[in-house]
């Protein structure tokens, strides 16, 4: 029987999502799941020149061509999940369709998705399992940086109440979990996965990562 698993993984600024997106990826690879992944519309949009700098009517303009591409992205990538020729897929999103709402008030999300015929219930539902990964600005300072993302330019109090605001957007989502910077990205990564093959109902292999550091000035390498 196929199953497909959709999941989303959002956060704030410099919260892990993309170093977090390809170790999924690869360990369910492995472990005999077909990967589908949904890029970031908002990144895709500002990299090809469509910005959402010039005021607050440029931001309601810009999220109304995020939702609409993404939706079309969405449904690509679900039927062709549907016509593979595998029994076991998962979709992930790299940020879903609630992540808008952080960014335009409430009113106006509401007349975006009316336009699109679609409410926010409608928009949870398409949804199971919601991840939220913390910014590195609310715990792990020293770990901020935007240089991996050109189309970022938050300071560190901005990244939190974006962090926030965007954890905000999908608390209506019985599936939500959220993922804090309590432990380093190792023991995050663990949170995770472990997250992770709950919903999918399967046993989390146990097993320990040891590091060493070796002193080679001493050492007989041909030994």
């Amino acid at each position: 029987m196929k199953t497909i698993k959709k999941i989303v993984i959002t956060g704030g600024p410099c919260s892990g999502k993309s170093t977090m997106l390809n170790l999924i990826e690869n360990t369910f690879k492995e472990k005999g799941y077909k990967v589908l992944i949904v890029s970031e519309t908002a990144t895709e949009l500002i990299r090809g020149g469509i910005s959402p700098l010039g005021g607050k009517e440029n931001m309601f303009i810009f999220q109304d061509y995020l939702l609409n591409l993404q939706l079309k992205k969405e449904e690509v990538y679900e039927k062709a999940a549907a016509e593979m020729d595998a029994d076991k897929i998962i979709i992930l999103y790299d940020r879903g369709l609630l992540d808008n709402k952080a960014y335009v008030s409430k009113d106006e999300f509401e007349v975006i998705l009316d336009r699109f015929g679609t409410t926010e219930n409608e928009l949870i539902d398409r949804y199971d399992l919601v991840l939220h990964l913390v910014t590195t600005a609310n715990g792990a300072e020293e770990h901020y940086t935007l240089a991996n993302n050109a189309a970022r330019s938050e300071s560190l109090d901005d990244a939190r109440k974006l962090d926030e605001l965007t954890m905000n957007a999908w608390v209506g989502h019985p599936r939500l979990r959220i993922f804090d910077n309590s432990t380093d990205f190792e023991g995050k990564v663990e949170r995770v996965l472990k997250e992770i093959y709950n919903d999918l109902d399967e046993h989390m292999p146990t097993g320990t990562i040891r590091k060493y550091l070796v002193n080679v000035e001493n050492i007989d390498i041909d030994s």
